[in-house]
């Protein structure tokens, strides 16, 4: 493996977003744009993503942003000729209260604003599209049907490979150990090899979209990065008679969603009190890992689910499963332009919807790169909302 002395564009971070980064940049006609993952390719969380692409989202940013994601995934796989997996099997959220009725109808309003397929449904449509929910509580549901679900580590094998096809360079096993800065300008990266080789790249711009691993890297770059991983859990169960090509359900009032994974339900939850992962940093050794069970930690959201979707009652469960995610402070990712700095660009801190936002932020930060100027309104999502005090450890 020969490792490039000079990079206009080095992305630090082989996820999903990493790889969308690579991916736009490249197709945009950046040349030396280069790639450096420290394990292997989706080695940190895309891997076990629940793989949910959903257009439904609390901001018009971010709703724009997953509009873009989802109508890119429809053409990856016949552009790179990697599966993956996507199915438009569409998506239902449900209101359980009258507070949330009104945020579901004012994001579907929004939704429609950039073109975005959404149908209002009442509890008894919602029974018709999805027969085993318990509906007695629900006040209105949204129905979304080009959202789906695809397979999250084929979809950044696929983003890579469209990169590798338009010059980019992917290095795995490559690990980046110091960040050197002139003034506000990072001038290159020392990098280390798994089998011990070490050497200094100099690049115009420096991308860090390193996953949960952001907030550290970014201290070495003098940039703040407001984040912390935080366990998340999901269940598969045994398969279930007549459970097929459903639509992904979310129960936002209750934490959880639900999503058929061929013929199994997926149930995952996004708990009001979240378990902090790492305090003491991430194992350098991480890839590929997961967590220790909690099943304790999950009981209330099965407990909830079971009165929800009473089939779980009698039903297996094949798997459980948790592993670390990234979060920030307001729940919402870091992308643009690093305060302090004049080439230090940040993508990180998804928040869970890696997946379903890795190609908008992928498109939005490279025609920012390109041109200078932020392509649109990325308030909500800028790294500039963020205050130095949000990056101390005991804050986060």
């Amino acid at each position: 493996m020969t490792v490039p002395t000079s990079a206009r564009a080095l992305i630090i971070g082989g996820g999903v977003v990493g790889c969308s980064i690579a991916y736009h940049l490249a197709k945009k006609g950046w040349t030396d744009v280069v790639l450096m993952e420290r394990k292997r390719l989706t080695s940190g969380t895309t891997w076990h993503a629940a793989g949910l692409i959903g257009q439904l989202r609390a901001s018009s940013t971010m709703t724009k942003l997953a509009k873009y994601t989802a109508d890119l995934y429809g053409d990856l796989e016949a552009e790179t000729g990697i599966a993956t997996g996507l199915r438009q099997n569409g998506s239902i959220s449900v209101a359980l209260t009258a507070e949330r009725r009104e945020e579901l109808l004012r994001s579907a309003s929004m939704a429609r604003a950039f073109g975005v397929p959404v149908e209002d449904i009442s509890p008894k449509e919602v029974k018709e599209r999805y027969p085993q929910l318990e509906i007695r509580d629900v006040t209105h549901g949204v129905y979304l049907p080009t959202d789906g679900q695809g397979d999250p580590a084929n979809i950044a094998l696929a983003l890579d490979k469209g990169a590798r096809n338009h010059g980019a360079q992917t290095l795995e096993g490559v690990k980046v150990t110091a960040i050197h800065r002139d003034g506000d300008q990072v001038t290159g990266v020392d990098w280390q090899t798994e089998a011990g080789e070490t050497g200094h790249t100099a690049c115009d711009h420096l991308v860090i979209a390193a996953g949960m691993w952001a907030r550290e890297v970014g201290l070495m770059a003098g940039v703040n990065i407001p984040l912390h991983a935080c366990e998340h859990f999901y269940i598969v169960t045994e398969p279930i008679d007549g459970y097929k090509n459903m639509p992904v359900l979310r129960v936002p009032d209750e934490c959880a969603y639900y999503k058929e994974d061929a013929g199994k339900l997926l149930l995952g939850a996004f708990e009001p009190v979240a378990k902090p992962w790492g305090m003491n940093g991430i194992p350098d050794s991480f890839e590929f890992d997961q967590l220790p069970e909690d099943v304790d930690h999950f009981v209330p959201i099965l407990e909830a689910a079971i009165n929800r979707m009473p089939i779980l009652a009698e039903t297996g469960i094949h798997t459980f499963f948790n592993g670390p995610e990234s979060f920030t402070p307001d729940d919402a990712y870091h992308l643009g332009l690093a305060p302090g700095s004049d080439n230090i660009w940040v993508a990180a801190g998804f928040n869970s919807i890696g997946i379903q936002s890795a190609g908008g932020a992928g498109m939005a930060l490279t025609e920012w790169m390109t041109n200078g100027v932020k392509p649109f309104d990325v308030g909500s999502v800028d790294i500039a909302r963020m205050q130095p005090y949000q990056n101390n450890a005991r804050y986060l």
